[in-house]
């Protein structure tokens, strides 16, 4: 019953998105969007305080104010279960309104709920809390005198590092730094929450909506099956769209005053209360020989975490899967602070971490007279370098070399600080990057109609990535029909179990589920010469098939070269052209892989120049949390930016695909700083690269 084509595979050919018209006319619904009859709004009331306990809470007065229909407090608030979080692990983060004590400034202290957000937020504004402070430490060192070891980060690695850096004749010994930084997506958090037939409806903004519903209803203990979540529109999360305080407050404020309620959060909530990634101190040791070879990586990283959730921003995974040395070390530390929790925030880990690794190696080219891209070939592995594990797939050296030809670096000058156009200096740069790929279990189930039309349905989530269309791509190859005859349900925790959108492995996770449930469709269809009304369904749940894949180390790949013109008088950085490579799986659409490898290459030029979250250190609290003050790249910083890819299909995974969505950014921040070094002479080991820390 399916439909012949004679054609290319949709597959590898560029799609717009199939709501891109929806969208660009405003008839998208996003989860502040959607009308709800009945609807009440909620605002959330901040702490101001870093540490210490609330006294009181001035409520009469506020309930006394115009559509005010009440306050939601530490006193009236639903009880939560303290075990429940994310992968099953507890998560103080979401014990909010429990008792009266305050972790950090801006921890929700309670929700005005009123009649129209215009009351909600005058009576929020209207709140007097009053607290009893108490000592505070909202400074974060690799030096802190209660750093610690996580146990869920112990050391890891091969050989014995001190031992081949005692007798590596060129020795690089040097600490990098990043600072804190916010995901800044485009829309702000926002969640709906009603009780309708005794059932909790949701809409919200989220990565993935049966995630959500499952620790929601383990957090307010409820049955399963009793909470539906939908997210059709997300714009933008970066991981910063999991279980929000804007979702768990509303769905108190349902329960407690029974009519729908939705809570909407203002652009400075948003920097506080939705996590961030930490800052980052590294130490990084390299022993190599005299051409280069490496024969020891030592790679010490710290970073903060809160005094209520431990966080881990793993730094080492670049170290673990990216050289071949005789010797690897990676030590992580951790420093609790009177700060937010921090989260994952894109390319967790291996951003900050490549910028201190790629930045080194650029030392250690320097150090032994090995050009750049040269020195990352002699250190190829044939198999991971720590784990010993096969490469599912591995084209990194087709990337280094395809970016060298693309970029002219062969005609490189690599003498520093000595090409000079009028006023400014220039010089070029590169890294590398990688970041984890593969699939894990997912559900979909794919329903052929009499009229020819096959609905594909999946508890995906597309946040702006283009995955609705990549995977009606993928339905429609193997159906064998045309890209035209696919329908797509996503983003609703009723269509069943799918990975959510983040650790770059939401579309190998859910094309794998669309291959294996258009397989027993097609199985189901031989022989069937009229499909009945209510049609006829194939199912799919991937958990048995992965469980049983054989143990390879599984990334994406990356390599990304930089220009770069610097005022030395001024201190000013202009990043001319970028250029990366990449090898990420089977393509399947061009049009938005290379929006996310571009998008991704654009954050990390903002990590490298703009972006820091600055404290107040007496008063605890976010000094520039809002787009006034928290820079991110504009139109004017971005220049030509290229992305591309080189072939590199995953057999371990049907449809071949890794994930593109972070490993644009990993690496671009090491090519920028490596470039600055390039055009002035002066390396850059801390982020962002500022003024001043160019005029030196």
């Amino acid at each position: 019953m399916t439909e012949s084509i004679t054609r290319p595979g949709a597959v590898g050919t560029s799609h717009v998105r199939l709501e891109g018209l929806e969208k660009v006319t405003g008839a998208a619904k996003y989860a502040a969007d959607v009308p709800i009859d009945g609807l009440a709004h909620g605002w959330l009331v901040l702490s101001t305080i870093a540490r210490g306990r609330i006294t009181s809470l001035d409520t009469e007065s506020v309930l006394a104010m115009p559509g005010v229909l009440g306050v939601v407090h530490h006193g009236n608030a639903p009880r939560l279960n303290p075990d429940a979080g994310i992968f099953g692990v507890g998560d103080g983060t979401l014990q909010l309104l429990q008792d009266d004590r305050v972790p950090h400034v801006g921890r929700p202290v309670a929700l005005v709920v009123a009649k129209s957000i215009e009351q909600a937020r005058a009576g929020a504004e209207a709140l007097v809390v009053t607290y009893a402070e108490e000592p505070h430490d909202v400074e974060f060192s690799a030096s802190h005198p209660d750093a610690y070891s996580p146990a869920s980060a112990p050391e890891s690695g091969k050989g014995d590092v001190d031992a081949e850096l005692a007798v590596a004749p060129v020795v690089v010994d040097q600490r990098y730094s990043t600072p804190e930084e916010h995901h800044t997506a485009m829309e702000p958090h926002a969640a709906m929450a009603r009780w309708e037939d005794g059932r909790l409806e949701v809409v919200d903004a989220n990565q993935g909506s049966y995630l959500v519903s499952q620790v929601l209803a383990s957090l307010f203990r409820f049955e399963p099956g009793v909470v539906r979540v939908r997210a059709e529109h997300v714009g933008g999360g970066f991981g910063s769209k999991a279980l929000g305080p804007q979702l768990i407050l509303a769905v108190m404020a349902a329960t407690l005053f029974d009519r729908p309620v939705r809570v909407t959060l203002s652009r400075r909530q948003v920097f506080s209360v939705t996590g961030m990634r930490p800052a980052t101190s590294q130490r990084i040791r390299l022993g190599a020989d005299s051409t280069g070879r490496l024969r020891a990586i030592d790679h010490e990283t710290a970073s903060h975490t809160s005094t209520i959730h431990e966080y881990i921003e793993r730094n080492g995974e670049v170290t673990n899967a990216l050289y071949a040395a005789d010797a690897i070390r990676v030590r992580t530390s951790v420093v609790k602070v009177d700060l937010p929790t921090p989260t994952w925030m894109r390319a967790p880990g291996c951003a900050p971490g490549s910028f201190a690794v790629e930045s080194a190696m650029d030392e250690l080219a320097e150090a032994t007279g090995v050009d750049p891209v040269e020195l990352r070939l002699r250190n190829e592995p044939q198999v991971g370098p720590v784990s010993g594990f096969p490469f599912s797939s591995r084209n990194l050296v087709a990337c280094l070399k395809e970016g060298a030809r693309r970029f002219g670096w062969a005609d490189r000058d690599p003498r520093p600080g000595v090409r000079r156009e009028g006023r400014w200096l220039t010089g070029t740069g590169m890294a590398v990057g990688i970041y984890g790929a593969g699939a894990l279990p997912s559900t979909a189930a794919i329903t052929a109609s009499p009229d020819g039309v096959f609905t594909v349905a999946i508890g995906a989530a597309d946040i702006g990535t283009g995955a609705r269309t990549a995977l009606a791509l993928v339905a429609a190859d193997a159906l064998e029909v045309s890209p035209s005859a696919v329908r797509m349900k996503i983003a609703d925790s009723d269509l069943g179990q799918a990975w959510f959108a983040g650790g770059s492995r939401g579309t190998a996770s859910w094309s794998w589920a669309v291959i294996a449930a258009a397989t027993d469709l097609r199985e189901k269809l031989v022989g069937v010469h009229e499909i009945p009304a209510e049609g006829i369904t194939g199912r799919a749940d991937t958990a048995a098939a992965i469980g049983a894949l054989a143990k390879q180390d599984r990334y994406s790949h990356g390599a990304q070269f930089v220009e770069v013109a610097v005022d030395p008088s001024t201190g000013e950085v202009r990043v001319r052209r970028m250029l990366g490579i990449f090898a990420a799986g089977r393509i399947i659409n061009p049009l938005t892989t290379r929006s996310q490898l571009v998008g991704g290459m654009t954050m990390g030029l903002s990590m490298a120049l703009h972006e820091e979250g600055l404290r107040d250190k007496e008063f605890g609290g976010l000094v520039n949390g809002d787009l006034a003050g928290y820079h991110v790249a504009s139109h004017a910083d971005v220049p030509d930016i290229e992305a591309d890819w080189v072939e590199d299909h995953d057999p371990s995974v049907p449809g071949g695909a890794k994930g593109v969505g972070e490993v644009g950014i990993v690496g671009t921040a090491a090519a920028v700083a490596n470039a600055v070094w390039h055009a002035t002479g002066v390396r850059q080991r801390s982020l962002p690269i500022r003024l001043d820390r160019v005029m030196v």
